[in-house]
């Protein structure tokens, strides 16, 4: 049975605090590590590259999952938050303004229900608040930044607080990711696509009993059982 970790200040201002397992907890998720410093290497080499200087933020502590560097380093723009508080800050004008409401609706009840802080930010770099949304959304442990940001490639990129961690498989943020947020999916269904079904199915994942078929199925928008979705929610609470 997964132990509840210990939280560790990061030596990354935004990603605080993160999760430090025990040895047995590391060996029972030792392949997913493995394939996760892989793909640090990779992204140490692709943020090199393209001159960022990101790579540290996105992969220290293990604190963003995701195939595209999400780019808050170096970048503290408070003047591109809105005055008031929300769970959603579209800086690149991808959601309609239904849409945006709708995700605060689901962002609303998954924090109600599960105690879940899900905070959406969709950015194009360098056009973004950056690190001032740490402060803002009063990120902790309990907390899912979802930055959504084209820029290299997959557009959904998680900072996953280490409580919330613990709720659901590990291999659900890759999976989603691998889903809705590749360049295929975003240019022919459009970001506002990706976005839309990234939250709809984290709130499905997190409302599945828990146990070996949680979250085994990743359902967007139109995909969902009756458990969740706009029908589902309507009907079953969820």
């Amino acid at each position: 049975m997964q132990q509840p970790c210990r939280l560790q200040p990061s030596s990354v201002p935004f990603c605080k605090p993160f999760c430090v397992r025990s040895s047995h907890d590391m060996r029972q998720r030792r392949p997913i590590l493995t394939r996760a410093g892989a793909l640090r290497d990779s992204l140490h080499q692709r943020a090199q590259h393209a001159g960022l200087h990101a790579a540290a933020f996105a992969l220290s502590g293990l604190c963003l999952v995701g195939s595209a560097v999400a780019r808050l380093e170096g970048v503290n723009k408070p003047e591109l938050l809105p005055k008031e508080f929300t769970t959603v800050i579209d800086v690149a004008g991808f959601l309609t303004e239904g849409e945006e409401k709708r995700i605060k609706k689901e962002i609303q009840g998954l924090e109600r229900d599960k105690g879940v802080k899900l905070r959406v930010l969709a950015q194009n770099y360098p056009n973004t608040p950056g690190l001032a949304i740490r402060d803002f959304w009063g990120v902790d442990a309990d907390t899912v930044v979802f930055v959504a940001d084209p820029g290299l490639g997959n557009i959904l990129n998680f900072n996953v607080g280490g409580n919330v961690d613990l709720m659901v498989p590990s291999n659900f943020w890759p999976r989603l990711a691998s889903k809705y947020g590749v360049k295929k999916y975003w240019q022919s269904s459009g970001e506002e696509s990706a976005i839309v079904n990234a939250v709809s199915a984290i709130d499905t994942c997190f409302r599945e009993p828990v146990g070996r078929l949680q979250c085994s199925q990743i359902q967007g928008t139109m995909d969902e059982g009756k458990s969740s979705g706009p029908l589902g929610k309507a009907f079953f609470g969820t």
